[in-house]
């Protein structure tokens, strides 16, 4: 199957044509467009007869119906192939019509197949980033690290601190003594010691991402086999939770430059097509239900509704809503642009609390957010009516991928207000990891996530150095004086100081809520023990499936 011979057949009918333009349809150069026309007519699908003399137009007459018979192809195909080979095909340029028979027959090799092995196929929008606890910035990476690895300890979202790797444990001001389980098998075979454990911490703390949250411990040992010690003389309140992040996962790095941890699932295969998470029957903990979880590369056209291979299209659904985070305009008061002025900010400020309620127009999954990013404690405000600014120069925006919908929404707005706007896309990698999308914008939206306890995620949103307030927190002499204060505040009462910050960034407009995002994800009714957890996303280890009965 040739998806230029497809994309050709949906975009030109028989008649004259020139080559030229066929070539910018196909994205080709003349001379590998004429190539591929004489092809297709020696196989049969077209004649071609090219013009005579300059100016001349060609002709081209359709012989076969080329979609009809691609479709039958792609049936066949989903026969005899794998999910993730005919994955691919999907991507041609199908009709509108054509393409959403074959989604439909595609989603049925979705779900769950009993057959020897409990196995849930999923579709996947992007390949994971990383299965790395420390490189992961994304959600998605982080969900998938959560199935891999575990952490010493687990932060509950009402701030209990629940045990993980660590059975119990002894804290003071200055001073965390860790007692780890016995007999923790890595996915390799080994076991688990104090001195991996130590090692994944100081690995940690000299990262660029997190040396500044592990700033106030300065020791990390292991005093006898399966303790483990972490010393901060001048005191870290929030010593447990940070030992809770998913980032803080406990890995081991082999001979061969790989990483493992001791999770329920561990990682059979990542590949530009799946990914195959296996059940780990050596877990310390309790054996996930399901043997084998696959991810598999698919169109982002690909519905979310999973059916089991022995299920019909009659079997019922339900929805689980999941937390999708919010969305926050950030504006970067320390360049030296007009964006440093507060009455140019306060008077984008006041034009975005006036059009918050049409963000929904935008996606059905987002609603307007007038309060902050604590939610239940954030209090609703409004901008009053200020008069419009001069503006020396356009201001710059960019955006990512995710936020280009709302990028472009805000835009209009401001440009329909009367202040010009330069808007350039930036790379979702470039975003995470470098500054081009936080340092070189005047102003730029951002989507986030908080982990679970958004107590601790918010600290952390503060303090991270992929933060995209990170900037405005090291120029802001008010921000880093509140930001300090966390020393002195005992974990469970900080909600109290992320509220003076929100106050203090909302006031300034220099952090603006934008939106809330949920996601309603359909489930099939046979599908068991649905429970959101990391980020939004369902726990893999507790699922399972009413087994199908016998007739």
């Amino acid at each position: 199957m040739d998806h230029y011979l497809l994309a050709l057949w949906n975009t030109t009918s028989s008649g004259e044509v020139k080559v030229k333009q066929l070539a910018e349809k196909l994205a080709l150069s003349t001379k590998q467009t004429r190539r591929k026309l004489n092809q297709w007519q020696e196989e049969g699908w077209l004649n071609f007869q090219a013009g005579r003399g300059r100016g001349n137009d060609s002709k081209l007459c359709w012989i076969k119906e080329v979609e009809t018979e691609y479709e039958q192809q792609f049936l066949s195909h989903l026969e005899k192939y794998s999910i993730e080979q005919v994955s691919k095909l999907l991507l041609y340029k199908w009709s509108a019509e054509t393409k959403q028979r074959l989604m439909t027959k595609f989603q049925s090799k979705f779900g769950f197949h009993q057959e020897g092995q409990d196995r849930l196929i999923i579709p996947r929008f992007y390949r994971f980033l990383t299965y790395h606890p420390l490189k992961a910035a994304d959600v998605h990476s982080a969900n998938l690290i959560a199935n891999l690895y575990n952490r010493v300890v687990a932060l509950k979202e009402d701030n209990t601190v629940m045990p993980e790797l660590a059975h119990s444990w002894e804290v003071n001001d200055k001073r965390l003594t860790l007692y780890l389980r016995k007999d923790v098998t890595f996915h390799d075979g080994s076991i688990l010691k104090s001195e991996d454990v130590v090692q994944t911490f100081l690995r940690m703390k000299q990262d660029e991402i997190y040396a500044e949250l592990w700033k106030p411990i300065n020791r990390i040992s292991s005093p006898a086999p399966l303790i483990v010690e972490l010393e901060f003389p001048h005191g870290c309140t929030y010593i447990l939770p940070l030992l809770s992040m998913i980032s803080a996962s406990i890995y081991k790095e082999t001979t061969n430059g790989s990483i493992i941890g001791t999770g329920s699932f561990y990682l059979e295969k990542d590949t530009e097509e799946k990914t195959i998470l296996h059940a780990f029957k050596h877990y310390y903990g309790e054996r996930p239900l399901l043997d084998t979880v696959e991810f598999i590369q698919v169109s982002r056209e690909f519905g979310n509704v999973y059916y089991g291979a022995h299920e019909s299209k009659e079997v019922g659904t339900f929805e689980v809503e999941s937390d999708s985070g919010f969305g926050i305009v950030v504006m970067n008061a320390f360049r030296q642009t007009d964006i440093a002025r507060k009455e140019v900010r306060d008077y984008i400020h006041m034009l975005i609390d006036k059009h918050r309620t049409e963000i929904s127009t935008i996606d059905a999954r987002i609603s307007e957010n007038s309060n902050g990013c604590l939610i239940g404690y954030s209090k609703t405000y409004s901008m009053p009516n200020i008069p419009k600014p001069t503006l020396t120069k356009p201001l710059r925006m960019k955006y990512t991928g995710y936020s280009k919908d709302a990028s472009f929404w805000l835009k209009n707005i401001l440009d329909d207000a009367g202040l010009s706007i330069e808007l350039e896309e930036v790379s979702f990698h470039d975003a995470l990891y470098h500054d081009h999308l936080k340092g070189a914008a005047d102003l730029f939206i951002h989507g986030e996530i908080f982990e679970m306890n958004q107590c601790f995620s918010y600290f952390n949103f503060m303090k991270n150095t992929v933060s995209p307030l990170r900037k405005l927190t090291q120029s802001d002499d008010r921000l880093q004086k509140l930001i300090q204060n966390y020393d002195l505040i005992p974990f469970e009462k900080w909600m109290d100081q992320h509220l003076k910050i929100e106050d203090y960034l909302i006031k300034n407009s220099l952090c603006i809520p934008l939106y809330y995002s949920k996601r309603q994800i359909p489930f099939s009714i046979n599908l068991m023990n649905v429970e959101i957890k990391h980020f939004g996303y369902v726990d893999l280890s507790k699922l399972w499936m009413k087994p199908k009965k016998e007739a």
